[in-house]
């Protein structure tokens, strides 16, 4: 395969980067284009009859995505360094117990204890840049968390709409970094419904995760970082909820390094996304049922779903129990006390070790937001996986 790369100077984060007309030699012949700072092709590929479709290809899909790689890396210019460069290293201790080699990209070790400030930082310079000094979101508790502590490092207002069941302590670092915080007596589309009319009636910002492409482009940052390290690995494992996490690392893995298998891991109690990427189709459910909640959600997002379509290989559903015993295992192999949501890579693996026997894995441990008095009653009580 021939890589095409483009060097061009760094652009601000929200300019996009001029097209190119490119000619690539050596294997099959090619037409199209590339955007300048990216690595990788708009282009349709000549097959010789019989043939399976040239790897290549599948680096190629990717520009189809409302995502850009030269605006994922000029994103990393206004994301606080405290997100940034997250600790990636191999996990020998699970490994027996798993099959085959872990490693983990840690992405709590910050403020907010998630992946979502990566995001928020890229909204919030925008804001403080040239737009409304007031935001909106609705939120499990991460994304709040993260929009709180963005916005009060750039004098912004913050609003966070979040249901009342939502984690407790999740809610109390909303309202610690300073964000109106208002409960709804419903899920999060509830939440959703009522952060819009907010930013309706007060002429403000609405930040809505996934759909906004800053939050799947500031995620996307984690997939620069991961193509960049050494040495490399066959598959990534990303938690999927609304989607940011999932697009914004597929598009820069496939962009990058599309030998590397992504797969989208989701609860079998919250199952929206997962199953409209299936069908290929919008999916919906009339309700959820699990301890996930940072990647709870009923009503897919249909730009998401067709990001998603493109750069996900797979998308699978893991049971509850093996949520815990993901849980369980970082606790007692990794040290690391995470929420459900940041198990489930390790849950997918729990239920199929076949199939990642032999590989070398990358599991994305998003987010350590997790209720003491649950996490207690949950990981206490999980017994060793398969006994």
């Amino acid at each position: 395969m021939t890589t095409v790369g483009l060097r061009q100077r760094p652009l601000p984060y929200g300019r996009r980067p001029p097209v190119t007309p490119v000619r690539a030699s050596g294997g099959h012949a090619r037409t199209g284009l590339v955007r300048a700072g990216a690595c990788f092709e708009n282009a349709r590929l000549a097959e010789r009859p019989g043939e399976p479709p040239p790897v290549a290809l599948r680096s190629c899909v990717v520009q189809a995505t409302r995502l850009d790689t030269a605006r994922i890396r000029a994103a990393r210019r206004v994301i606080d360094p405290v997100f940034l460069d997250t600790p990636l290293y191999r996990c020998e201790a699970l490994e027996p117990d798993l099959g085959c080699t872990v490693s983990i990209k840690l992405e709590t070790a910050n403020p907010v204890r998630s992946f979502k400030g990566r995001g928020t930082e890229v909204v919030a310079s925008l804001l403080a840049d040239s737009g409304p000094r007031a935001a909106v979101c609705a939120s499990a508790g991460n994304l709040g968390q993260a929009l709180a502590w963005s916005g009060r490092g750039r004098g912004l207002d913050v609003t966070v709409v979040a249901s009342r069941f939502a984690t407790r302590a999740k809610l109390d670092r909303i309202r610690a970094l300073g964000a109106r915080l208002e409960l709804v007596d419903g899920d999060h589309e509830l939440a959703r419904e009522r952060a819009a009319a907010i930013a309706r009636c007060d002429g403000i910002r609405l930040v809505e995760d996934s759909l906004d492409i800053e939050t799947c482009e500031g995620a996307a940052t984690i997939g620069l970082e991961l193509v960049d390290s050494t040495p490399s690995f066959d598959t990534v494992l990303i938690a999927l909820g609304g989607g940011a996490l999932a697009t914004g690392v597929g598009h820069a893995v496939k962009a990058l390094a599309p030998e590397v298998e992504v797969i989208c891991v989701q609860p079998l109690g919250a199952p929206a996304l997962t199953l409209s990427w299936r069908q290929r189709r919008v999916v919906t459910t009339e309700s959820t049922d699990t301890i996930a909640d940072g990647v709870v959600g009923r009503y897919p997002i249909p730009a998401v779903l067709d990001d998603l379509l493109l750069v996900a290989d797979d998308a699978v559903l893991v049971q509850e129990a093996s949520i815990i015993a993901g849980m369980r295992m970082l606790l007692d192999h990794a040290g690391l006390v995470v929420e459900p949501s940041a198990a489930l890579g390790v849950a997918a693996i729990l239920e199929d070790r076949d199939r990642f026997a032999g590989r070398h894995v990358v599991t994305i441990v998003c987010g350590s937001n997790v209720d003491v008095d649950a996490y207690h009653r949950w990981v206490g009580a999980a017994a060793p996986h398969g006994s």
